[in-house]
């Protein structure tokens, strides 16, 4: 008899392992299952949701052997916010999963030969370490199963989103992600709203006037708050605003925009300060990064520092070589080596993200860093090579998507002697590596958790040309 393609249970699966996006693996008669909920160690009944060939996914029943891996998770939000999907597993457990999902992906993406890895360096906060957050407000956020009668509900809610449903919100009471008086904040704003009857997003209909939160902070204790409304009401904008700006003196960059677009993105707003500062500061071993609203810099302040003293120590600068820095984004890694270096050259797509990389240099007196924008398959060619002076040494971080062919074979055009290859994604790192090997070989690979409690791992890579 045919199995059904979904809602059918499963009964006494043992977890063995857990994938790349943070959900248990088991197997049942060939079938690879996939299991929200569990981790690896448990004995549990489980209720298929999805089957295609040759594996299914899954949402945990009933538990019945637990493993010794797992904790009490610290949040109320646990199992409905996409978020932190690993709080019930033992840290040291998770820092393993992350140093093998890094040897799985060299080993059968990039069939990549490399010296033994490195142990992967954990993150001291295991939680509380993000330095930005962005909360979205809506009038028909997620109900439990016992709200959903409850016609006198207030219905108002600010977090983030439902994963897969771009329409709904859980409203989030704490999250243990940020500091304090993150939450304060949120919360405060939030009460001030309802108080005042102020209208909450409508995201399917476009409507309403609360849209977004941003907060940003930094390790100098000082914070950065960007609110974004639909419909523009001047005066009850202007009145939160001063709310908050007496409520909470901590916010030293107090910023608010329009956003009438289809989309949430801040790229093209106009962002104004409404009181302090347009920027925020940030220190890393004594130098100054001013973060704006568009600019990117790593959401973990303290693991950042590790994982750019790691790229250095890499890259093993010399006085007399030239550095190119690619996905630059504001300079921080560029500004960051450039003492060790005679020049770093730094390459950045967002224009925006190069001028703050200029200010980050003028700001800490630093001469020998110069920054483009511009398309990098296109930027980094012969002319530029030619003008620049040809790279001793590559930095190279790009997103999660990696790096184009075009700029790979940039990349072998440039022939340095080192490139030290920065990743957030080590899939598509050792996609990267694998069309590198002809030419470089893998010296050493550090792996660094960047942000515990979730399946993401950063992974630093050393390759030495071949000779």
């Amino acid at each position: 008899m045919r199995k059904p393609k979904k809602n059918f249970p499963l009964h006494g699966l043992e977890v063995s392992d857990i994938s790349s996006e943070g959900k248990a693996v088991a197997r049942h008669e060939g079938l690879v299952v996939f299991i929200e909920g569990a981790v690896p160690g448990d004995v549990a009944d489980v209720n298929v949701y999805r089957k295609k060939s040759s594996f299914a996914e899954a949402r945990l029943e009933k538990l019945i052997s637990p493993s010794e891996h797992r904790v009490e998770p610290v949040c109320n939000h646990f199992g409905t916010c996409g978020g932190c999907k690993w709080q019930h597993l033992n840290y040291n457990k998770q820092l393993e999963f992350k140093q093998k999902y890094v040897y799985d992906a060299f080993t059968r993406i990039g069939k990549l030969e490399f010296p033994e890895l490195l142990p992967i360096i954990g993150n001291n906060l295991l939680y509380e370490y993000r330095n930005k957050l962005e909360f979205t407000f809506s009038n028909k956020r997620w109900l439990r199963k016992e709200e959903m009668d409850d016609e006198t509900l207030n219905k108002n809610g600010c977090g983030f989103h439902i994963p897969g449903m771009f329409d709904k919100v859980l409203d989030i009471e704490h999250c243990h992600l940020q500091p304090e008086p993150s939450n304060a904040i949120r919360n405060a704003i939030k009460a001030y709203a309802h108080e005042h009857k102020l209208s909450f997003f409508d995201i399917r209909s476009q409507t309403g006037f609360l849209r977004t939160l941003m907060l940003r902070n930094s390790s100098q204790g000082e914070w950065m708050l960007i609110l974004t409304v639909f419909e523009w009401l001047e005066k009850e904008l202007f009145d939160l605003l001063e709310f908050i700006k007496l409520k909470f003196p901590q916010i030293t960059s107090l910023q608010y925009a329009h956003n009438p677009k289809g989309n949430d993105t801040l790229a093209d707003l106009n962002i104004k300060v409404y009181h302090g500062k347009d920027h925020i500061v940030e220190d890393m071993e004594g130098l100054k990064f001013k973060i704006s609203p568009r600019s990117f810099y790593q959401t973990n302040s303290a693991q950042a520092y590790e994982l750019y003293k790691i790229t250095r120590h890499l890259a093993n600068i010399q006085a007399h070589e030239v550095v190119y820095d690619l996905y630059t984004g504001t300079g921080t890694i560029a500004n960051f080596v450039a003492s060790q270096a005679k020049k770093v050259v730094g390459i950045e797509y967002v224009e925006d993200a190069v001028a703050d990389a200029r200010v980050n240099a003028a700001i800490n007196g630093i001469t020998n860093t110069s920054f483009f924008s511009g398309d990098m398959k296109k930027v980094l060619n012969e002319d530029f090579i030619r003008t620049q002076g040809s790279p001793d040494v590559v930095i190279c971080d790009p997103p999660r998507a990696g790096m184009e062919t075009d700029v790979v074979n940039a990349l072998l055009l440039a022939h340095p002697e080192r490139i030290v290859y920065v990743s957030c994604n080590p899939a598509t790192q050792a996609r990267d590596l694998a069309l590198l090997k002809e030419h470089y070989s893998i010296s050493k690979t550090q792996p660094v958790d960047m942000f515990p409690q979730t399946a993401h791992v950063e992974n630093v890579c050393l390759l030495l040309r071949n000779k």
